[in-house]
């Protein structure tokens, strides 16, 4: 869960089983519906490790900044 007013990621979870995931997706996505600024997410991945190269921004708080601003 990424909020995009505090530009940082707010919770993570980790699921073991897919279906498990798509329910607690679903549930996040269900109890956030009125808060524009927060983004589920739901990601497959072999890894954190790669969650992190693929979705870098999510962890390193650039979220919805074009990297060729960072640093002005």
């Amino acid at each position: 869960m990424f909020d995009h007013g505090s530009n940082r990621l707010v919770h993570q979870q980790k699921f073991a089983e897919s279906d498990k995931a798509v329910s607690a997706y679903f549930l996040m996505e269900q109890t956030h519906k009125d808060r524009p600024e927060i983004e589920i997410v739901l990601i497959g991945s072999d890894s954190l490790e790669t969650v992190k190269v693929t979705h870098a921004n999510y962890f390193d708080e650039t979220v919805g900044v074009p990297k060729y601003l960072i640093g002005i």
